[in-house]
C-alpha cells in the first residue's frame, strides 16, 4: 500500500539581514526543531568533541535563536571528496543525507568555477570546518523535520566592502556567493560587512526558493535566527515564515487600461523606436496589426496594455513619437497566470526557463534570449534547445 502525499508545507525566508547558516538553523529551532533530535542527528557525523550552544538573544528589541558550535581541537582541512565521504557515511535519514550533499555539491562547483581548479581538488577552506559541516546538516534535517515542500525568499540584501576569506580578501558579496545567487533578486546596502554567506546562499539554492514577494499561505509558524554580529539600526536577523498553501486561485486578477489608435501616415521605420519609447514608459505588451482605413489607404491599428498608472506617460509618448492625433482609451479586467522565472540543468548547461502556475497546473516555457544563447554557445539548433525545456 503506497504512502500518502506528503502535505504541503511552505517557508518563505524573509532575508531583510541577510541569511547565512548559522541564521537559518536558529530560526528553524524558534519554528519548531526539536533541540534534542537535532543533536542526536548531528553525533552520527564523524565530528567528536562538538558541543551545540544555543540562546536567545536581543538584536535591536527583536529577538531569536543564536547557534553556535563549539569543537574541541583543531580540525583537519577537508576537501570535497571528504566532506561527501563523511556525510555518506553517517547513517543520516535518507532525504537528510541527499539535500546535505546537494548543497555541498553546488558549493564544490562554484568554488571550482571561481577558482579555475578541478571539482576534486577544491577545498573549502572556512567552508570544510566542522561548524559549517553541521550547520548544513542540520538545516537539512530541519527542512525535513518541518515538512518543508517548497520554498520562497524576499528580495536579498547585500553589504558592501571587502571580506576576510581563505583566499585573502574579496569583494563583498564573495564571488561564490554571488554565483549561487544568481536568478535571485538582490538588492544593495549601506550596511557593512557580509550579509549573505555562501552557505545561506547555497541552502536557497538547493531548495530551489522563488524569489518573490510572500504567497498567499495560512501562516503557522514564525522563527527568527540570530546573526552573529550587531548591525547598526537593524535586527541582525533571518525570519522564516512557516505555512500551508491556500487553494489555488483561478489567476491573478487586475485592471490594466487598453490605449488604441489608428494610423496611416507614418514612416515604418519609426514603429520600432516607437514600441521601444511605450515600453520604457511602463506598457507591458504594445502590437500591431494591419488595417485597411479610409479612401482604401492601408494602415496600422497600435495597440498597447499597461498599469493604469502609466497612462499620462503612454500618452505622451504616443501624441509625440507618433503621428497619431488621437488615442482611444479603456479600463478593463485581465486574469494573469501565475508566472516567475527558474534555473534548469541541461547536458549543456544551466538554462533560464519560464515557469506558469494555472488553478494548481504548471508549465514550464522557453525564454528566448536564453535558449539561443545556449543554442549559440553549445552548436545545437534552437528547435533541439526548444526541446530540452519541454523534456524537462
Amino acid at each position: 500500500m503506497s504512502n500518502p502525499p506528503r502535505p504541503e508545507r511552505w517557508a518563505y525566508f524573509d532575508c531583510f539581514a541577510g541569511i547565512s547558516g548559522d541564521m537559518t538553523l536558529g530560526a528553524m529551532l524558534d519554528a519548531g526543531v526539536d533541540r534534542g533530535a537535532l543533536e542526536d542527528v548531528l553525533r552520527r557525523l564523524d565530528l567528536p568533541g562538538f558541543r551545540l550552544e544555543t540562546s536567545r538573544v536581543s538584536k535591536e528589541h527583536l529577538t531569536g535563536i543564536k547557534v553556535d558550535f563549539a569543537v574541541d581541537g583543531k580540525q583537519p582541512a577537508r576537501n570535497y571528496s571528504d566532506i561527501v565521504a563523511l556525510i555518506s557515511a553517517a547513517g543520516l535519514p535518507e532525504a537528510v543525507r541527499d539535500l546535505s550533499l546537494n548543497m555541498f555539491r553546488l558549493l564544490a562547483e562554484v568554488e571550482a568555477w571561481v577558482h579555475g581548479q578541478p571539482l576534486e581538488k577544491v577545498h573549502f577552506h572556512e567552508l570544510g570546518a566542522a561548524d559549517t559541516i553541521l550547520d548544513v546538516v542540520g538545516v537539512a534535517f530541519g527542512v525535513e523535520t518541518l515538512g518543508i515542500t517548497r520554498s520562497f525568499v524576499s528580495p536579498i540584501p547585500q553589504g558592501w566592502g571587502m571580506i576576510a576569506g581563505g583566499h585573502g580578501h574579496m569583494p563583498n558579496p564573495a564571488p561564490a556567493t554571488l554565483e549561487l545567487l544568481k536568478g535571485f533578486t538582490v538588492y544593495g546596502t549601506d550596511l557593512p560587512g557580509e550579509l549573505v554567506t555562501p552557505t545561506g546562499a547555497v541552502i536557497l539554492k538547493a531548495l530551489g526558493a522563488e524569489s518573490e514577494l510572500c504567497p498567499s499561505l495560512r501562516l503557522k509558524k514564525v522563527g527568527y535566527g540570530a546573526g552573529s554580529r550587531d548591525l547598526p539600526g537593524h535586527p541582525n536577523l533571518l525570519r522564516l515564515y512557516l505555512g500551508e498553501p491556500l487553494p489555488p486561485a483561478a489567476g491573478i486578477k487586475e485592471r490594466v487600461l487598453v490605449l488604441e489608435t489608428h494610423i496611416d501616415d507614418m514612416n515604418p521605420e519609426l514603429y520600432e523606436p516607437l514600441m521601444g519609447s511605450l515600453f520604457a514608459a511602463g506598457a507591458l505588451d504594445v502590437s500591431l496589426a494591419p488595417i485597411q482605413m479610409k479612401k482604401t489607404r492601408p494602415g496600422v491599428r497600435l495597440t498597447v496594455i499597461a498599469p493604469p498608472a502609466a497612462r499620462e506617460g503612454l500618452l505622451e509618448r504616443l501624441f509625440l513619437d507618433s503621428t497619431t492625433l488621437g488615442v482611444r482609451i479603456q479600463e478593463v479586467e485581465r486574469v494573469a497566470a501565475r508566472r516567475w522565472q527558474e534555473t534548469i540543468r541541461t547536458p549543456y548547461g544551466e538554462l533560464l526557463v519560464k515557469v506558469m502556475e494555472y488553478g494548481g497546473h504548471r508549465r514550464v516555457l522557453p525564454e528566448y534570449e536564453a535558449c539561443r544563447q545556449l543554442a549559440e554557445k553549445s552548436g545545437l539548433p534552437l528547435l533541439e534547445v526548444y526541446r530540452l525545456v519541454q523534456d524537462s
